[in-house]
Protein backbone atom coordinates (compact mmCIF):
# COMPACT_ATOMS: atom_id res chain seq x y z
CA UNK A 1 0.00 0.00 0.00
CA UNK A 2 1.60 3.23 -0.69
CA UNK A 3 1.33 6.09 1.18
CA UNK A 4 -1.15 8.33 -0.45
CA UNK A 5 -4.65 6.60 -2.00
CA UNK A 6 -5.38 6.73 -5.70
CA UNK A 7 -7.87 9.35 -5.73
CA UNK A 8 -5.24 11.48 -4.31
CA UNK A 9 -2.68 10.60 -7.07
CA UNK A 10 -5.26 11.29 -9.44
CA UNK A 11 -6.25 14.44 -8.53
CA UNK A 12 -2.21 15.80 -8.16
CA UNK A 13 -1.88 14.36 -11.58
CA UNK A 14 -5.24 16.57 -12.65
CA UNK A 15 -3.91 19.62 -10.92
CA UNK A 16 -0.47 19.34 -12.61
CA UNK A 17 -1.75 19.06 -15.98
CA UNK A 18 -4.08 22.21 -15.21
CA UNK A 19 -1.15 24.09 -14.35
CA UNK A 20 1.47 23.09 -16.50
CA UNK A 21 2.31 22.70 -19.90
CA UNK A 22 3.17 19.80 -21.96
CA UNK A 23 6.66 20.54 -22.08
CA UNK A 24 6.68 20.96 -18.45
CA UNK A 25 5.39 17.92 -17.93
CA UNK A 26 8.07 16.67 -20.46
CA UNK A 27 10.70 18.06 -18.41
CA UNK A 28 9.18 16.20 -15.10
CA UNK A 29 8.90 13.04 -16.09
CA UNK A 30 12.62 13.06 -17.65
CA UNK A 31 13.73 14.60 -14.27
CA UNK A 32 11.76 11.70 -12.08
CA UNK A 33 13.16 8.99 -15.25
CA UNK A 34 9.60 7.81 -16.64
CA UNK A 35 10.02 9.32 -19.76
CA UNK A 36 9.13 5.45 -20.99
CA UNK A 37 5.81 5.70 -19.06
CA UNK A 38 5.12 9.06 -19.24
CA UNK A 39 4.31 11.06 -22.43
CA UNK A 40 0.51 11.37 -24.02
CA UNK A 41 -1.12 13.07 -26.47
CA UNK A 42 -3.45 15.14 -24.55
CA UNK A 43 -4.18 16.76 -20.83
CA UNK A 44 -6.16 14.13 -20.10
CA UNK A 45 -3.74 11.72 -21.13
CA UNK A 46 -0.98 13.14 -19.43
CA UNK A 47 -2.71 12.57 -16.28
CA UNK A 48 -3.61 8.79 -16.77
CA UNK A 49 -0.02 7.84 -17.30
CA UNK A 50 1.54 10.16 -15.02
CA UNK A 51 -1.01 9.03 -12.35
CA UNK A 52 -0.52 5.16 -13.46
CA UNK A 53 3.47 5.68 -13.07
CA UNK A 54 2.92 7.25 -9.21
CA UNK A 55 0.93 4.44 -8.55
CA UNK A 56 2.89 1.82 -9.82
CA UNK A 57 6.13 3.43 -7.97
CA UNK A 58 9.67 2.70 -8.87
CA UNK A 59 13.03 4.02 -7.03
CA UNK A 60 12.88 7.34 -5.12
CA UNK A 61 13.39 10.25 -7.52
CA UNK A 62 15.31 14.05 -6.47
CA UNK A 63 12.91 16.83 -5.84
CA UNK A 64 13.72 20.34 -4.38
CA UNK A 65 12.62 18.74 -0.56
CA UNK A 66 15.15 15.66 -0.90
CA UNK A 67 14.78 12.11 -2.51
CA UNK A 68 11.13 10.57 -2.33
CA UNK A 69 9.17 8.20 -3.61
CA UNK A 70 7.46 8.61 -7.08
CA UNK A 71 3.60 9.57 -6.09
CA UNK A 72 5.37 12.08 -2.62
CA UNK A 73 6.98 13.78 -5.58
CA UNK A 74 3.93 14.16 -7.96
CA UNK A 75 1.74 15.31 -4.58
CA UNK A 76 4.39 18.22 -4.10
CA UNK A 77 4.20 19.45 -7.15
CA UNK A 78 1.02 19.37 -7.27
CA UNK A 79 1.03 21.62 -4.24
CA UNK A 80 3.77 24.37 -5.53
CA UNK A 81 0.95 25.66 -7.75
CA UNK A 82 -1.67 25.76 -4.90
CA UNK A 83 -2.35 29.67 -5.56
CA UNK A 84 -3.71 29.24 -9.26
CA UNK A 85 -4.99 25.19 -8.45
CA UNK A 86 -7.06 26.14 -5.51
CA UNK A 87 -10.09 27.59 -7.26
CA UNK A 88 -10.81 24.35 -9.23
CA UNK A 89 -12.61 20.93 -8.41
CA UNK A 90 -9.29 19.29 -8.68
CA UNK A 91 -7.90 21.05 -5.71
CA UNK A 92 -10.81 20.56 -3.46
CA UNK A 93 -10.75 16.65 -4.47
CA UNK A 94 -6.54 17.22 -3.72
CA UNK A 95 -7.66 18.07 -0.54
CA UNK A 96 -10.37 15.77 0.38
CA UNK A 97 -7.98 12.44 -0.64
CA UNK A 98 -5.49 14.17 1.14
CA UNK A 99 -7.48 14.34 4.31
CA UNK A 100 -8.73 10.74 4.23
CA UNK A 101 -4.75 9.66 4.23
CA UNK A 102 -4.37 11.35 7.16
CA UNK A 103 -2.98 14.91 5.76
CA UNK A 104 -4.04 18.73 6.10
CA UNK A 105 -2.63 21.06 3.09
CA UNK A 106 -1.19 24.34 4.89
CA UNK A 107 -1.22 27.18 2.30
CA UNK A 108 1.45 29.91 2.85
CA UNK A 109 0.58 33.44 3.64
CA UNK A 110 -0.25 35.64 1.04
CA UNK A 111 1.43 39.25 0.73
CA UNK A 112 0.04 42.00 -1.67
CA UNK A 113 2.60 42.31 -4.58
CA UNK A 114 3.34 45.86 -6.33
CA UNK A 115 0.06 45.46 -8.24
CA UNK A 116 -2.48 44.89 -4.99
CA UNK A 117 -2.55 41.35 -6.34
CA UNK A 118 -2.30 38.38 -3.86
CA UNK A 119 0.79 36.55 -4.72
CA UNK A 120 3.01 33.31 -2.89
CA UNK A 121 6.31 32.21 -4.00
CA UNK A 122 5.73 29.27 -1.26
CA UNK A 123 4.49 26.11 -2.00
CA UNK A 124 1.54 24.59 0.10
CA UNK A 125 3.05 21.91 2.24
CA UNK A 126 1.30 18.87 3.97
CA UNK A 127 0.55 18.15 7.94
CA UNK A 128 0.01 15.17 9.82
CA UNK A 129 -3.59 15.46 10.79
CA UNK A 130 -2.76 12.42 13.33
CA UNK A 131 0.61 10.65 14.86
CA UNK A 132 1.69 8.03 12.34
CA UNK A 133 2.42 5.57 15.55
CA UNK A 134 -0.96 4.47 16.26
CA UNK A 135 -2.11 2.27 13.51
CA UNK A 136 -5.84 2.22 14.48
CA UNK A 137 -6.27 5.96 13.20
CA UNK A 138 -4.94 5.03 9.61
CA UNK A 139 -8.49 5.19 7.56
CA UNK A 140 -6.86 3.26 4.89
CA UNK A 141 -5.73 0.48 7.01
CA UNK A 142 -9.71 0.78 8.52
CA UNK A 143 -11.37 0.78 4.95
CA UNK A 144 -9.12 -2.84 4.66
CA UNK A 145 -10.51 -4.08 7.54
CA UNK A 146 -14.00 -3.73 7.75
CA UNK A 147 -13.91 -4.90 3.85
CA UNK A 148 -12.46 -8.48 4.91
CA UNK A 149 -14.92 -8.61 7.72
CA UNK A 150 -17.74 -7.84 5.68
CA UNK A 151 -16.51 -10.16 3.26
CA UNK A 152 -15.89 -12.57 5.97
CA UNK A 153 -19.11 -12.61 7.03
CA UNK A 154 -21.33 -11.92 4.20
CA UNK A 155 -22.57 -9.28 4.60
CA UNK A 156 -22.84 -8.57 0.63
CA UNK A 157 -25.37 -5.52 1.18
CA UNK A 158 -23.37 -3.46 3.19
CA UNK A 159 -20.26 -4.17 1.01
CA UNK A 160 -21.48 -2.84 -2.02
CA UNK A 161 -22.93 -0.08 -0.40
CA UNK A 162 -19.56 1.15 1.24
CA UNK A 163 -17.76 0.02 -2.63
CA UNK A 164 -19.95 2.62 -3.89
CA UNK A 165 -19.30 5.27 -1.42
CA UNK A 166 -15.74 4.75 -1.44
CA UNK A 167 -15.80 4.85 -5.34
CA UNK A 168 -17.96 8.14 -5.80
CA UNK A 169 -15.78 10.16 -3.15
CA UNK A 170 -12.79 8.76 -5.32
CA UNK A 171 -14.76 10.97 -8.54
CA UNK A 172 -15.17 13.69 -6.10
CA UNK A 173 -19.07 13.37 -5.64
CA UNK A 174 -19.82 14.31 -1.97
CA UNK A 175 -23.12 14.00 -2.13
CA UNK A 176 -23.29 10.41 -3.87
CA UNK A 177 -20.97 9.37 -1.28
CA UNK A 178 -22.97 10.53 1.57
CA UNK A 179 -25.89 8.54 0.13
CA UNK A 180 -24.28 5.15 0.39
CA UNK A 181 -22.88 6.15 3.50
CA UNK A 182 -26.16 6.45 5.11
CA UNK A 183 -27.30 2.89 3.51
CA UNK A 184 -23.86 1.34 4.29
CA UNK A 185 -24.46 1.78 8.20
CA UNK A 186 -28.27 0.87 8.50
CA UNK A 187 -27.56 -2.55 6.37
CA UNK A 188 -24.70 -3.92 8.73
CA UNK A 189 -26.77 -3.45 11.31
CA UNK A 190 -29.62 -4.83 9.10
CA UNK A 191 -27.67 -7.65 8.30
CA UNK A 192 -25.86 -8.34 11.72
CA UNK A 193 -29.26 -8.61 13.08
CA UNK A 194 -30.59 -10.94 11.06
CA UNK A 195 -27.32 -12.99 11.61
CA UNK A 196 -27.74 -12.98 15.40
CA UNK A 197 -31.19 -14.18 14.83
CA UNK A 198 -33.35 -11.41 13.91
CA UNK A 199 -36.73 -11.87 12.39
CA UNK A 200 -36.09 -10.21 8.84
CA UNK A 201 -38.96 -8.89 7.96
CA UNK A 202 -38.89 -5.87 11.18
CA UNK A 203 -37.83 -2.63 9.71
CA UNK A 204 -34.37 -1.24 10.39
CA UNK A 205 -34.90 0.74 13.62
CA UNK A 206 -36.75 -2.69 15.47
CA UNK A 207 -33.23 -4.69 14.25
CA UNK A 208 -31.05 -1.74 16.26
CA UNK A 209 -33.50 -2.68 19.05
CA UNK A 210 -33.13 -5.86 19.09
CA UNK A 211 -29.31 -5.73 18.20
CA UNK A 212 -29.55 -3.30 22.06
CA UNK A 213 -32.19 -5.95 23.76
CA UNK A 214 -33.11 -8.82 22.12
CA UNK A 215 -30.02 -10.97 21.79
CA UNK A 216 -27.73 -11.82 24.38
CA UNK A 217 -25.48 -10.95 25.39
CA UNK A 218 -26.53 -7.54 23.96
CA UNK A 219 -25.05 -6.27 20.93
CA UNK A 220 -25.75 -2.60 20.92
CA UNK A 221 -24.12 -1.81 24.67
CA UNK A 222 -26.27 0.45 26.66
CA UNK A 223 -23.16 0.97 29.65
CA UNK A 224 -21.53 2.51 26.67
CA UNK A 225 -24.51 4.72 25.41
CA UNK A 226 -24.73 2.61 22.27
CA UNK A 227 -28.43 1.71 22.55
CA UNK A 228 -30.82 2.97 24.98
CA UNK A 229 -34.27 0.73 25.90
CA UNK A 230 -36.33 4.17 26.51
CA UNK A 231 -35.42 6.37 24.32
CA UNK A 232 -34.95 9.24 26.59
CA UNK A 233 -31.24 9.47 25.93
CA UNK A 234 -29.19 10.12 22.70
CA UNK A 235 -27.40 7.07 21.99
CA UNK A 236 -24.22 7.13 20.12
CA UNK A 237 -25.63 4.38 17.09
CA UNK A 238 -29.05 6.68 16.51
CA UNK A 239 -26.44 9.85 16.88
CA UNK A 240 -24.43 8.71 14.25
CA UNK A 241 -27.12 7.90 11.99
CA UNK A 242 -28.62 11.16 12.71
CA UNK A 243 -25.65 12.82 11.58
CA UNK A 244 -26.00 11.01 8.54
CA UNK A 245 -29.54 12.21 7.12
CA UNK A 246 -28.74 16.27 7.74
CA UNK A 247 -31.20 18.55 6.33
CA UNK A 248 -29.18 20.85 3.54
CA UNK A 249 -26.03 22.17 3.18
CA UNK A 250 -24.44 24.53 6.47
CA UNK A 251 -22.54 27.71 5.56
CA UNK A 252 -18.97 27.43 6.24
CA UNK A 253 -18.62 23.72 5.90
CA UNK A 254 -17.38 22.59 2.56
CA UNK A 255 -18.93 19.91 0.84
CA UNK A 256 -15.68 17.78 0.50
CA UNK A 257 -14.75 17.89 4.10
CA UNK A 258 -18.03 16.57 5.35
CA UNK A 259 -17.76 13.83 3.22
CA UNK A 260 -14.53 13.34 4.66
CA UNK A 261 -15.64 13.22 7.56
CA UNK A 262 -18.31 11.16 7.55
CA UNK A 263 -16.22 8.68 5.25
CA UNK A 264 -13.43 8.48 8.45
CA UNK A 265 -16.39 8.57 11.47
CA UNK A 266 -17.95 5.31 9.45
CA UNK A 267 -14.97 3.07 8.78
CA UNK A 268 -14.13 3.90 12.63
CA UNK A 269 -17.62 2.96 13.82
CA UNK A 270 -18.13 0.03 11.62
CA UNK A 271 -14.56 -1.82 12.60
CA UNK A 272 -15.93 -1.31 15.89
CA UNK A 273 -19.05 -3.44 15.71
CA UNK A 274 -17.62 -5.70 12.82
CA UNK A 275 -14.89 -6.38 15.16
CA UNK A 276 -17.28 -7.36 18.18
CA UNK A 277 -19.08 -9.67 15.73
CA UNK A 278 -16.11 -11.13 14.83
CA UNK A 279 -14.94 -11.96 18.18
CA UNK A 280 -18.79 -13.33 18.91
CA UNK A 281 -20.76 -15.03 20.80
CA UNK A 282 -22.99 -14.63 18.10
Amino acid sequence: MGEFNRMTVVAAAEVISDSYSHSDIDVLEVQWGIEDRGGGGSKSARVVSLSKAAMEGGPSVYTESGLVSLERAVIEKALANWSTAREKATWQKLKAGLRFDGFEIVEPAELDDMWGRHASDAPATLVRMLPTDVPELNMREAENEVVQLLKKHNLSTAERHLARAISAFQRGEWSGANGELRNFIESYFNEIAVLTGCDPTFDSRQKRDYLGGGVAPPFLLADYNEWNPDGKKSPFVQALMSRMHPHGGHPGLSEEEDATFRLQINLVAARLFLRRLDRGPY
